[in-house]
């Protein structure tokens, strides 16, 4: 008998033994406890928090780089597209950000049980922070009832679902409280290292709290215009919110095995980095105004076509690198970024006969039947170079890049200003729309690395103030490169910039939601029916009913907003 059918048998044996012996009960339940378990119950915040900040901020970052760029189109993907251009939302799983908050819940109520109100506010925020996400993307969530698994109810095992108007209130109420008690904590019980975000400063957390109030008053302003502006003004009035460049929400990518970059190119398999494209629509923005953040976010074509009526045929089957030809009509990816780095490649065509994009940087339009084949590439398929397309910059495929630039952005000073520059607009007391609006390009710049180029770009037809709510929320989306959950969100809410979808697209318009996910209908079914019956059926919903990703939420019903 080997070792293995050893050991099963006398477990076998052990258990007949407990269920012959009613004394062997407490044994059993011994038995299921993990001795190296931690007690909830004595468990110290300080090693709570880092888990709970870097999962949130991580989430978000792959959002606003994954299916928030595709649907505010910033990228395209030629692989594995669905989701990322084409609004496949279909039974999207919100497990991965009520995970967070329940590490969260449990952060509280330690920072309650020893009357610290650092950790409580910071909980608090993160906690506003979390359901944010959850009500901006879904609508409707569990949110009073939620978190209370533990609890021996039927409420606790399945909570209803709020309204997103419950939800707003409560998160502007949470982060009241929380600005409050930051103005008098202490952080002497905090670990500084163990604070992602701020190190355990105080006053930076206060200012991250204000400015996410600043957010999701803004984000109600429609529907409730006059809390909004007296939101606004107050904290604006306060002046404690995040106000330049350094005092951003952030967390750092150190490069470790388990904290790298969402778009990290792995060597001798870089399909994942290469699905991602510049979308058109933003090459178009970034371009017509001679934007200098162009480069710092996204390669040139590897291969640039160029014109040549004289050419027999459509195009050629080869490249040529400083005009002279070469004997094959495309290089792997990594030979061109490694071995031939700043090498002028070119391949010709006959516009006679055949349309191709022949600038520089090049985008993949949205929502394209087949984008693996657009512009002439010699190598489609899924996941693999379109060397006729830009993609993102070089900086975006180190396996383990660090650094000022490659920064998870909760919320940033850019986003602060423009959110002023706005409220300007509508004539609260907040400053002049100019002057924010100037803040907000800065900022950005500044962020990229691209400060210097302020003056001149400012000065650009299109970027020189005009004094228009288009132009306003265009910078912004511009400005929320990697956190493009925010620009959705200002999309659906202002119908700008003005987003045109593709032929691959189920509707011929930008999804507004998420749907929910199956595991709701299968294990919430009764809760979740108040949720459906308060969409709005759209003329895009289609054959999803009122879970559709096209059907509105409570935030933008009653609103022309984004479509008419």
């Amino acid at each position: 008998m080997d070792i293995t059918s050893k050991i099963y048998k006398g477990l076998l044996m052990a258990l007949i033994c407990c269920l012959g012996f009613t004394g062997c009960d407490d044994k059993l339940d011994e038995m299921n406890v993990n001795p190296y378990g931690i007690d909830p119950a004595e468990v110290n915040p300080n090693l709570l928090m880092p888990s709970v900040l870097a999962a949130a901020a991580q989430s978000y970052a792959n959002l606003g780089v994954n299916d928030m760029a595709g649907a505010v189109q910033h990228t395209q993907k030629n692989g594995w597209y669905g989701g990322h251009n084409n609004y496949s939302w279909e039974s999207m799983n919100w497990t991965g950000w009520y995970n967070i908050l329940r590490d969260n819940e449990l952060l509280y109520n330690r920072a309650v049980e020893l009357d610290n109100d650092f950790f409580q506010a910071v909980s608090l925020t993160m906690k506003s922070f979390v359901f944010g996400n959850i009500a901006d993307l879904w609508g409707d969530a569990p949110y009073t009832d939620a978190l209370k698994g533990d609890q021996a109810s039927v409420k606790s095992q399945f909570p209803k679902f709020d309204s997103q108007e419950v939800i707003y209130d409560g998160i502007i109420a949470d982060l009241q409280t929380a600005v409050s008690l930051f103005g008098t904590a202490g952080n002497d019980a905090v670990t500084p290292a163990n604070d992602l975000y701020y190190g355990g400063n105080t006053a930076g957390w206060k200012r991250f709290a204000n400015s996410l109030l600043l957010r999701y008053y803004m984000r109600i302003s429609e529907k409730k215009p006059d809390v909004a502006k007296a939101g606004i003004e107050a904290v604006y009035a306060s002046g404690d919110y995040i106000q330049n460049v350094s005092q951003d929400a952030v967390l750092d990518y150190t490069g470790g095995a388990s904290d790298i970059w969402i778009t990290r190119h792995i060597p001798l398999n870089p399909d994942d980095f290469q699905r991602y494209q510049a979308c058109q629509t933003f090459i178009d923005q970034l371009s017509e105004t001679n934007d200098p953040r162009l480069p710092v976010w996204f390669a040139p074509v590897r291969v640039r076509w160029e014109a040549d009526e004289s050419l027999a045929v459509a195009s050629e089957d080869f490249i040529r690198n400083d005009g002279e030809p070469l004997g094959v009509v495309t290089y792997p990816f990594d030979d061109f970024v490694n071995q031939y780095p700043g090498e002028h490649f070119t391949r010709k065509y006959n516009p006679n006969l055949i349309a191709y994009n022949d600038a520089e940087y090049v985008g993949l339009p949205p929502s394209l039947m087949v984008p693996e084949s657009y512009n002439g590439n010699p190598s489609p398929g899924q996941g693999t170079q379109n060397q006729h397309v830009s993609q993102l910059a070089d900086i975006y495929q180190s396996a383990g890049a660090a650094g000022d630039i490659l920064k998870a952005r909760l919320i940033s000073s850019a986003e602060v200003s423009f959110i002023f520059a706005e409220a300007a607009l509508k004539g609260w007391n907040v400053g002049g729309a100019e002057q924010h609006y100037y803040e907000g390009i800065l900022k950005s710049l500044t962020v990229w690395g691209k400060s210097d180029d302020y003056e001149g770009f400012i000065t650009v037809d299109g970027v020189a103030f005009e004094g228009s709510l288009e132009q306003v929320m265009e910078q912004k989306w511009v400005a929320s490169w990697t956190a493009a959950t925010e620009a959705f969100a200002d999309y659906r809410r202002t119908g700008y910039p003005q987003l045109v979808t593709g032929p691959q697209s189920p509707q011929p318009r930008v999804a507004l939601r998420f749907q929910y996910g199956d595991d709701e209908y299968n294990n919430n079914s009764e809760s979740i029916t108040g949720a459906l019956d308060r969409l709005e059926l759209t003329d895009y919903s289609g054959s999803f009913g009122k879970d559709s990703q096209w059907s509105k939420s409570w935030l933008y019903q009653g609103t022309s907003a984004p479509w008419d």
